[in-house]
């Protein structure tokens, strides 16, 4: 839990707090005190009475009573220290910058273990170890630099990385990107990302908080806190972006399934960010550019208007925008023939709008003007200006921070002279402004925010399925590939159609078989995992001596044990599979079947429990949604009904958590149905 010890303490005392500013115990000890913390501060050092002006005390038994403390000491000495401070100085709250623990050794996770018993004893809250601190408006307990000025509308900003944590700072604050909070959680022995912003959450107010959070995440152990409390904060008016760091394949490697093979923590990270409503970012310069975005107030659609002297930044953001599924509008008319009486002759308002290289802080002022007024068709405008150094550009920049704060629609700035108009730049940023420094990485930016969809329901809305049949079949079924029988036996429980099968393992069984399939038929061999790859598939069968010999064939084939026989069905093949990712639950994918899994990977991926209109808008953001609209005179796949066998498997996980591969490829659809032809499923116990 997170107390008012660590957010609001009363009292803090350095252990291992010095005058050496070169180590974390000094460098602590000074930010706390240059940032006019308002409590009691001590210092804890047996070798000194006073330290940067503050009481020091040799031994921690005459200390008073502290809220919290700050452990700048080697890792042995930790958890004694801590221990002493819970049981006799009513400490509540820690913030250990000391390394060697749980990140280097099993003795260090040892003493990790020990130091966090020790805080959840009296309730007690933790960050770290080995990390760079903390910074917020009550307290600047954070021993590295920079040291923003923190402004509640800034960025609430959450890192699993000291390190990476100041290189955005360095990298957000000169384009004037600000910070309300920073969090560093380190190894997060006790609290991580997840509780933090449960934290934020819980404790939400809209007049006062940031409504902007950004996360830098190396793990995430608790994926469904993520969820709950990053899709609550984005439902009461916050914007979320993170970058998830350290991807592994080695799930997808392992897997025996279409669906296995196409899955993985990475495709958990993204299907669990796209529920949440989670900008993903893939680096600092991202991350910063989409929290950049967010400090402009959101366009009310998809088309921008680009103004610009310079005609190449122009054309290679309009290349980003419609790329990514912007608009850049032409824009004509008689207003536009107005507005291009008001400038040099040579400029162009069709968008992206140029005035020219001479173009003036007047004619800026103009433009926008005509844009927010008089341009029904424009949303956003993004203003690309810098300077070849000729002129100051103060006065461009002041209409431009000007028309910012009084225009309805968005303005995003583009302003390239960071060098030559340095010094313009930086007033342009002392006013308040946020500014990006290359239009393709805005572009990319806008792309990002634009195509995240608002949170997914949390709420399943489930079909009736038969969970006590599905309870039968998976507890009298052995770990591994489940019987044919068995693999029917639940998808009919869990109201999925498939096509009607037979297996046989015998030519005496063969002319029941076909009289109940009927011809033309389907054989298939049973065993073999891949039957594509070993011969076991044989399409349109059409007399018994033909079903025959395909018989006898496909029993000689290595590791047979029957063959199963299906009627032969026509429609699109598409497929839908389930992948259990460890601490993710069920991710179940899905999209165009058969060979094109492997060609194509055209797939969406969501984690279940998982709703119909969630499924409806993936399934429509396939690349190939085409055709299964039905392109160029083929019959469509009804999607709604696809979109309800995707949610008959969310619900059939839930009921039977032990299934962690399961493969429903191909399904046939066409405008009347959607059908199961060929299914496996693996579970583990």
């Amino acid at each position: 839990m997170i107390t008012k010890e660590l957010t609001h303490p009363r009292s803090i005392v350095v252990v291992g707090g010095s005058e050496d500013l070169a180590k974390p115990g000094g460098k602590i000890l000074k930010n706390i005190i240059d940032g006019n913390f308002n409590g009691d501060i001590y210092v804890l050092n047996p070798k000194a009475d006073k330290v940067q002006g503050i009481n020091s005390y040799k031994t921690p038994d005459k200390l008073p009573d502290v809220d919290l403390a700050i452990i700048a000491i080697a890792a042995k000495y930790t958890p004694e220290t801590v221990e002493y401070l819970t049981r006799n100085k009513n400490t509540k709250a820690f913030i250990i910058l000391s390394a060697g623990f749980s990140e280097e050794s099993e003795e260090g996770k040892v003493l990790e273990d020990r130091v966090v018993a020790a805080i959840n004893e009296v309730g007690g809250s933790l960050i770290g170890p080995n990390c760079v601190g903390i910074l917020t408006p009550q307290h600047h307990s954070i021993f590295t630099q920079p040291i923003p000025k923190l402004n509640p509308k800034g960025c609430d900003f959450i890192s699993g990385s000291g390190a990476t944590a100041c290189f955005i700072m360095e990298a957000g604050i000169p384009k004037g990107l600000q910070f309300a909070n920073v969090y560093s959680v380190g190894n997060s022995a006790q609290l991580g990302v997840e509780e933090i912003l449960k934290h934020l959450d819980e404790n939400f107010d809209p007049k006062t908080d940031s409504k902007v959070k950004l996360l830098y995440l190396e793990n995430i152990d608790k994926p469904d806190m993520l969820l709950k409390h990053a899709s609550s904060l984005i439902r009461k008016g916050c914007k979320i972006a993170a970058v998830k760091a350290g991807a592994s394949e080695a799930g997808s490697r392992a897997a025996s399934s279409h669906t296995g093979a196409l899955a993985s923590s990475d495709v958990a990270v993204d299907a669990l960010f796209r529920k949440a409503g989670i900008v993903r970012c893939y680096g600092r310069e991202d991350l910063i550019s989409v929290a950049s975005v967010f400090m402009y107030p959101e366009p009310e659609g998809k088309n921008i208007a680009i103004i610009t002297h310079a005609g190449g930044p122009a054309v290679m953001l309009t290349d980003t925008l419609s790329n990514g599924g912007l608009e850049v509008p032409h824009i004509e008319g008689y207003e536009a023939d107005k507005l291009k009486e008001e400038l040099f002759p040579g400029s162009s308002v069709s968008n992206p709008i140029d005035f020219l290289a001479t173009g003036t802080a007047e004619q800026l002022g103009i433009i926008i003007d005509y844009v927010d007024n008089k341009f029904d068709n424009i949303d956003a405008m993004v203003v690309i200006f810098g300077t070849p150094g000729l002129i100051d550009i103060y006065d461009v920049y002041n209409v431009l921070s000007e028309k910012i704060s009084s225009c309805k629609k968005p303005i995003y700035p583009v302003l390239p002279s960071v060098l030559t108009a340095k010094n313009e730049v930086e007033a342009f940023v002392e006013e308040g402004g946020v500014y990006f420094p290359d239009e393709v990485t805005l572009g990319n930016a806008l792309v990002r925010v634009a195509e995240t969809p608002t949170p997914a329901s949390l709420i399943q809305t489930g079909n009736d399925i038969d969970g006590q049949r599905i309870r039968e079949i998976i507890e009298r079924s052995q770990d591994g590939y489940l019987s044919p029988e068995a693999v029917q036996g639940l998808l009919d429980a869990s109201g999925i159609d498939r096509a009607t099968e037979m297996v046989i393992s015998s030519p005496d069984e063969l002319d029941n078989a076909v009289e109940r399939v009927g011809f033309p038929l389907v054989m298939k061999v049973v065993g073999p995992v891949h039957k594509s790859d070993v011969g076991g598939v044989t399409l349109n069968i059409e007399d018994i001596s033909s079903a025959g010999l395909e018989m006898e064939r496909m029993m000689k084939i290595d590791e047979a044990t029957g063959v199963l026989l299906q009627p032969m069905l026509s429609g699109t093949e598409i497929f839908a599979g389930v992948k259990k990712e460890d601490k993710f639950g069920h991710m179940i994918l899905f999209g165009l079947g058969g060979i094109f899994i492997e060609v194509l990977k055209d797939v969406r991926a969501v984690l279940a429990p998982v709703n119909r209109d969630e499924i409806l808008k993936e399934i429509r953001n396939l690349r190939s949604y085409k055709i299964i609209e039905g392109v160029r005179g083929m019959e469509p796949v009804n999607e709604n009904l696809f979109a309800e066998i995707i949610v008959c498997l969310s619900e059939l996980v839930r009921v039977a958590p032990e299934i962690e591969e399961l493969d429903l490829n191909p399904l046939l659809g066409n405008s009347e149905q959607v059908v199961a032809v060929d299914a496996r499923i693996r579970i583990m116990k």
